[in-house]
């Protein structure tokens, strides 16, 4: 049973990277065009205008929003998926939690791929790979992790109660702007960055940065943390998951 649910949600989640691709004119290239916009956008704001960005700030801009977009996709788009497949929910015996997987996983390829992207641009940009890359795979999973983990509780309450989708939009743009991802947290005041530095996303944020701009490892007790709070927030978030699946093929869709 278990062989045939992770064939499953493999191949669940090729075809909704098919059809994701197949619902777009540009299709993949979408995937790469969406995130590009948005750091024009910021670079403008923060480097152009405001000169806030450094001599820097177009790689450190590029990493932030890269590694940003795919831990907001994870949260939303796996966030949603049990409200948005409530008719499945319904017709097929399946734990509720599938569906959230397969969207954090059809983001992951995606993210994988702009990955690609942004080491082929960070080595243009004179910063080529190096040989603490070897911790990037430890960082990604504690990423994948904090995210699924944010998405199942969210998986569990949007279902009951789907207007908290716009609050979620919003919470998760302020933490974004609370997280260093357009802009250093050096740029805070003294008195708020020891409580900066406390978010989990700026940790990661710092160490992605660490690694890919300069040659950096990680901070292994930060990560050890993050790895901490994320397998707490998973297993509140599977459980909040089990103990309301009986619920939603109750709820109107």
């Amino acid at each position: 049973m278990r062989r045939h649910l992770i064939e499953l949600i493999a191949f669940s989640t090729y075809a909704e990277l098919r059809a994701e691709a197949a619902r777009s004119y540009l299709g993949l290239i979408w995937w790469v065009l969406e995130p590009a916009m948005m750091m024009a956008a910021f670079w403008l704001v923060f480097d152009v205008i405001l000169h806030s960005g450094g001599p820097d700030y177009i790689p450190f801009l590029l990493i932030g929003l890269t590694v940003w977009q795919w831990m907001k996709s994870c949260i939303t788009h796996g966030g949603y998926a049990i409200w948005s497949n409530l008719p499945m929910v319904r017709q097929v015996a399946l734990p509720p939690l599938v569906f959230a997987l397969i969207a954090m996983l059809a983001d992951t390829v995606k993210f994988l791929i702009i990955f690609a992207l942004l080491v082929a641009i960070l080595w243009m940009l004179g910063y080529p790979p190096n040989a603490q890359y070897w911790a990037l795979p430890i960082l990604f999973l504690a990423i994948f992790l904090a995210a699924a983990g944010a998405g199942f509780v969210v998986a569990a309450l949007v279902p009951l109660v789907p207007d908290l989708r716009f609050v979620i939009e919003q919470v998760l743009m302020v933490v974004m702007f609370l997280s260093g991802v357009v802009f250093p947290l050096t740029q805070v005041p003294e008195s708020l960055q020891w409580l900066m530095a406390l978010n989990p996303v700026a940790v990661v944020m710092d160490d992605a940065r660490a690694i890919l701009m300069h040659g950096q490892l990680p901070n292994w007790v930060g990560l050890g943390k993050i790895y901490a709070i994320s397998i707490v927030l998973c297993t509140v978030g599977v459980l909040f998951v089990q103990r309301l699946a009986p619920r939603f093929p109750k709820l109107a869709s």
